[in-house]
């Protein structure tokens, strides 16, 4: 027991002289950083990371009739793979033929029905107009029938003259008006083949599209190149299953590789520096050792909010002046756009510069430490350029002195 006691003792005698010696050593010496003022070439540039794709390209598409046959949207059901080199007329993609296929049966349908009813009208038509004209013809008859018995009857009393004169009268009036009727339903039996020839033609026209649209439903390559799926608005690629609409028919691209540009977009703080025609230096995030030179060729007008980003960017396009085989499409890049090139000014790291409301400062090293009002101008990503209040070589200091409020503040 009495060990123990010991042993507890001795631990807090350790414990209280520690607590002696950290409390009574003063603070870490701050080690002191100097750098000197440079004078040089001043560069400001925007890093951003963008995606390679062809400047030109041709685009395949889909069906261009999906609307006249009513079809707003259709799945892609087959699709050769990304990056496939295809000829001329290759296979690239088939679509689903559920829906025009059921369409088509219908429309099928209806022709047959069309067909028939067009035949049974033509039927029709000639059996009244033959009636018609056995009619008339037997009318033909009667009125030379009677035409003869009044000849005959000359000699007759004239009562049965008179009798003989008014049948015939009558036979002419009915031949007259029988003859009247043949043309109206010659007119009448002319529209209805009219109406159920159009109707028929109209169906058939549609089958003929139809049949038409349903055999681009195979898509090929309108020219030698290499397959790239196309990319939606929300930078997913068609895939198997994807569906295609009558606005948007793009399966796939078939880019030029001559000419290629790095699409990238540029926050909203730092657009207002980026312009047409700035240089730009791009690294193929897969070949780093290359870089590529380009230049700037469109800045959007209008913002847009991309997937995962909070602030609102827009797009800009940097062109590659440099061709070379390993760029592919859809290749991410890491673009510097600079904006600015001053060719010679004075400039220290932006941690040497400090601020009292709107006062810049920094401390200076001579014999001794002093803090030198100075007046900054445009900054990149590192540095600061000093327009007044140093000059090439004098010292700064980058980390901030221990006591401040007793060193002497030099004013310009």
């Amino acid at each position: 027991m009495k060990r123990k006691r010991i042993g507890i003792t001795v631990v807090l005698v350790f414990i209280i002289a520690g607590l002696w010696f950290f409390l009574r050593s003063g603070p870490a010496a701050v080690e002191m950083v100097v750098v000197p003022v440079k004078q040089g070439p001043f560069v400001i540039s925007i890093y951003t990371s963008g995606e390679l794709e062809a400047k030109n390209s041709e685009n395949i598409h889909g069906p261009s009739g999906l609307r006249t046959v009513g079809i707003w949207n259709v799945s892609i059901s087959e699709l050769i793979p990304e990056g496939s080199i295809v000829e001329k007329g290759d296979w690239v993609a088939t679509l689903d033929r559920t829906e025009i296929s059921n369409r088509l049966k219908d429309v099928e349908t209806e022709l047959e029905k069309l067909e028939m009813m067009h035949t049974q009208t033509r039927l029709d038509t000639t059996i009244e107009l033959r009636n018609a004209r056995d009619e008339l013809v037997n009318l033909k008859f009667s009125k030379e029938e009677a035409e003869l018995t009044l000849q005959q009857s000359k000699f007759e009393p004239p009562a049965t003259i008179r009798q003989a004169e008014i049948a015939l009268e009558k036979l002419d009036r009915s031949y007259q008006q029988s003859l009247h009727n043949y043309e109206l339903r010659k007119q009448q039996a002319k529209a209805k083949m009219q109406e159920v020839t159009a109707s028929l033609n109209q169906v058939r026209r549609r089958h003929e599209n139809m049949l038409a649209v349903l055999d681009e439903f195979v898509i090929t390559a309108p020219k030698d190149g290499m397959v790239i799926y196309r990319r939606s608005w929300d930078g997913s690629k068609v895939t198997v299953g994807s569906q295609i609409s009558t606005w948007d028919n793009i399966v796939a691209t078939l880019p030029d590789f001559s000419v290629m540009i790095s699409k990238t977009y540029v926050n909203e703080i730092d657009i207002s520096k980026v312009r047409s025609g700035q240089h730009a230096e791009i690294i193929i995030d897969a070949f780093p050792e290359k870089t590529f030179t380009g230049s700037v060729t469109e800045v959007a007008n209008i913002g847009e909010q991309r997937p995962n980003q909070d602030s609102r960017v827009f797009e800009v396009k940097i062109m590659v002046n440099e061709s070379d085989t390993i760029m592919r499409p859809a290749m991410t890049t890491k673009n510097t756009i600079i904006t600015d090139k001053i060719e010679s000014a004075l400039f220290v790291p932006i941690e040497a510069v400090h601020t009292i409301d709107t006062i810049a400062y920094v401390f200076k090293q001579e014999h001794r430490v002093i803090k030198k009002e100075v007046i900054t101008g445009k900054r990149n990503e590192n540095h600061i350029i000093i327009k007044d209040g140093l000059k090439k070589g004098d010292k700064v200091l980058l980390t901030i002195p221990g006591d401040t409020e007793s060193l002497t503040f030099e004013r310009l």
